[in-house]
């Protein structure tokens, strides 16, 4: 008992220097001390202590037996209470303090990272630096930009008025124009009445057209005709229309010679129009007046029939002016022949088989005997045979494997080597690509990676391009030296065999129709091998500005070798675009093939090609 009234009073009073305060604050005011002198007036019955006057409680020495009793008003149980609770709040304060601890600890282990958050925000604001100087220098260059633009607007508006000046005497040079048109006119009138009277005067009949089957015979005979102007694709100089020989004196088409005959013949006087009618194909029928007015105005007259052909002289004469035109219109046309021509002798010197050997192979004219046509899986094993009889000695009859014992695992054993047959004369082809490449004008002189790129992205589609005249017009047979394959045994090899040919024969169907030439085959291939716009590129200006040298070239000889097809140019360059697509699908069958056929092993220069492509 004696050492819990100890224990209570240790907790129960708080000293402050030396005033003694009882820490019960609802018992006592608050502000409460006892001071030594107050010690010594308090009366010993109202307190539980009998306390004596001491100066000081440390003089005050506990003495054995002497019974504490609790405060008036106050049982033990509730001193133990307050023990408890003052137990329990000092608990919770150490727990408030372990956690406090926590936190630092944790607050500790933040600081490291926060360090390296702030190490990282410096460099991201070093780097905000530099961003806002790089967009000061862009700014300043922008407004350097904008300050010659502004110049250069200043220089234009003082051109705007000499611009003015001109336009205005271009406008009274009209105006001038148009009064002298009626005065044209009427000497235009003058001068055709003339032209018909002189006609008048001196007329004499175009004997008649030959008839078109002999007199003694049923047998029709073809007409002749001047072909020179089929050839030289001369125009009616009367209505426009294609010309079918020199008639009366000028070129003219088959309807206005008989017009002019007609009313030559039969003295036929139309109806006077003065609207000067404007004669061409479509509407050469709507007025005779004009329409005949029009032949005498370009010189047609019956004086100037001429019996034959046209004379050598004056055919080498209409050349020489169609060609004066072409360069008339392309003032570097001579430069131009002299590069197609360059480019056809390299074509026909590093490309053995050309179309035109191409097309004897197809017509049969260079060998003797009957083609040998591989149409199912017999005939490719016999033509297999009949291949290897060239390369190597013949084999014993006896030993050569029957066809009927031929297994499906020796069919993918023959497809396999009629692949890499392939192959081999592709990996052959490859190099004839390079050869041609390096004699176009200005190739070598690019940069070497690029001339890498050029062939790599080009030698399939030229490939492709070299196997179209391999095909027949309708797409049914290609020719494989001197041995033909069927379009439908192709097809029907299993996959992916079977559908690698099939948008080639497509593709080339369609190509074969535009009918090109080796000469137009030799300025073709040298455009795809220029394309400017091949991925990986190091330095694409030099090469546009000399496929744009071929391009020019390729147009101009297109319209002197095709007149008639006048948007032949437009067409060829469309099979630009056609080619990517096969090529890449090309590249998609081949990786089937390495991903299904274990044994197949690609050429090596056939894989380097087609690696990373597409």
């Amino acid at each position: 008992r004696a050492f819990m009234q100890n224990l209570w009073l240790k907790h129960r009073l708080v000293w402050t220097g030396t005033d003694m305060v009882d820490t019960q604050t609802f018992s006592w005011p608050m502000g409460f001390g006892l001071s030594a002198l107050d010690l010594e007036g308090l009366d010993d019955s109202s307190h539980s202590l009998d306390m004596k006057p001491f100066s000081t409680l440390n003089d005050y020495t506990p003495t054995a037996g002497i019974e504490y009793a609790p405060s008036p008003g106050q049982s033990e149980t509730t001193h133990m209470m307050d023990l408890t609770h003052m137990y329990n709040y000092r608990v919770q304060e150490n727990n408030y303090r372990a956690h406090e601890n926590n936190y630092r600890l944790q607050e500790n282990s933040y600081r490291p990272q926060e360090s390296s958050y702030r190490v990282q925000e410096n460099s991201y604001s070093t780097q905000e630096n530099s961003y806002r100087a790089q967009e000061n220098s862009y700014r300043a260059q922008e407004n350097s930009y904008r300050a010659q633009e502004t110049s250069y607007r200043a220089q234009e508006s003082g051109y705007r008025p000499q611009e003015s000046s001109y336009r205005a005497q271009e406008s009274s040079y009209r105006a001038q124009d148009i009064s002298y048109r009626p005065q044209e006119s009427s000497y235009r009138t003058q001068e055709d009445n003339y032209k018909v009277h002189e006609t008048q005067s001196s007329i004499k009949l175009e004997p008649e057209s030959p008839p078109l089957y002999a007199e003694n015979s049923m047998t029709f005979t073809k007409q002749q005709e001047d072909p020179s102007a089929s050839v030289l694709n001369i125009e009616c100089r009367v209505c426009g229309d294609k010309a079918s020989g020199f008639h009366y004196g000028v070129h003219a088409c088959e309807g206005c010679k008989g017009f002019f005959r007609r009313t030559i013949r039969l003295k036929l006087v139309y109806d006077h129009c003065d609207l000067h009618c404007r004669i061409h194909k479509k509407s050469r029928n709507k007025c005779q007046y004009c329409r005949f007015q029009k032949c005498l105005m370009v010189g047609m007259s019956h004086n100037a029939i001429r019996f034959g052909r046209m004379p050598q002289a004056e055919k080498e004469k209409l050349l020489a002016e169609v060609s004066s035109d072409l360069e008339h219109m392309h003032p570097e046309a001579a430069d131009l022949r002299t590069l197609a021509k360059h480019l056809y002798e390299s074509y026909l010197k590093n490309f053995p088989l050309t179309k035109a050997k191409a097309r004897a192979i197809l017509s049969g004219k260079t060998n003797d005997n009957a083609p040998f046509v591989i149409h199912d899986m017999k005939s490719l094993l016999e033509g297999e045979q009949f291949i290897n009889c060239r390369q190597i000695p013949r084999q014993d009859p006896h030993r050569r494997l029957s066809v009927n014992s031929v297994q499906s695992d020796l069919q993918r054993e023959v497809e396999l080597r009629f692949f890499h047959s392939c192959q081999s004369r592709s990996a052959e082809a490859v190099s004839e690509v390079t050869e041609f490449a390096k004699t176009i004008p200005g190739f070598l002189n690019l940069d070497l990676n690029d001339q890498v790129t050029l062939l790599k992205y080009a030698v399939i589609e030229v490939l492709i391009i070299m196997m179209a005249p391999l095909m027949n017009k309708d797409g049914t047979l290609i020719s494989y030296g001197q041995i033909f394959m069927t379009r439908e045994f192709l097809k029907s090899l299993r996959k992916p065999f079977g559908e690698m040919m099939e948008p080639k024969f497509e593709f080339s169907v369609k190509f074969n129709t535009l009918e090109l030439d080796d000469s137009d085959m030799a300025l073709f291939l040298a455009v795809i091998i220029l394309s400017g716009d091949r991925p990986g590129l190091l330095n694409v200006k030099p090469i546009e500005d000399l496929q744009e040298n071929v391009l020019h070239s390729l147009e101009l000889h297109l319209k002197m070798n095709h007149p008639d097809s006048l948007h032949l140019f437009a067409k060829v360059l469309q099979k630009m675009t056609d080619l990517r697509q096969i090529v890449s699908d090309h590249v998609h069958f081949i990786q089937l093939l390495k991903e299904s056929e274990i044994n197949m092993c690609l050429h090596p220069l056939l894989q380097e090609i087609m690696k990373d492509l597409y």
